[in-house]
């Protein structure tokens, strides 16, 4: 017997199973989006417990110019991605 009743066995068919209907990229992907989820989440909860808010002792000026820096990388972006489509 393994965990729960659950012999190690129904667990092999079972993770064929999973593998079977997701596929590998699939579920690569999932993990990595749940790692992220926890890693925010840990993160959060640190910055709770330290007390610190960085978005409170932000300068305005600055928010401004990083909004405005990444709506240019954007536009940079969408450009090359009409440059690549019209060259196919």
């Amino acid at each position: 017997m393994g965990v729960g009743g659950i012999s190690i066995w129904q667990l092999l068919i079972v993770l064929v199973i999973v593998l079977l209907l997701f596929g590998t990229k699939k579920l690569r992907n999932m993990g990595g989006d749940l790692g992220g989820a926890i890693k925010g989440f840990r993160s959060s909860m640190k910055e709770v417990k330290g007390g610190d808010s960085d978005s409170d002792s932000e300068d305005p000026e600055t928010a401004d110019q990083q909004a405005e820096a990444s709506q240019d990388d954007l536009a940079d972006v969408e450009a090359t991605e009409d440059v690549k489509t019209e060259k196919v």
